[in-house]
């Protein structure tokens, strides 16, 4: 699970779950249903990741709003 921030919300003209992550620039997915669109978000993230390092970019430290007991 990522530490991002990922906001959720349903696209009435794509018909599907949108989930963003403020953070990481053009980081993005969709899904068919709120689950999936994070689930696919987390890949995205994963990948937006890898492809930062590889190409030498910084990547932005999570801001940590998020809390896990």
């Amino acid at each position: 699970m990522s530490r991002y921030e990922v906001i959720i919300y349903w696209s009435s003209e794509d018909k599907t779950f949108i989930a963003e992550v403020p953070e990481l620039p053009g980081c993005a997915a969709d899904g068919k249903t709120y689950q999936e669109a994070l689930s696919n978000v987390e890949v995205i993230i994963q990948e937006w990741i890898e492809t930062a390092q590889e190409l030498g970019r910084s990547i932005p430290q999570p801001k940590g709003r998020l809390v896990f007991a």
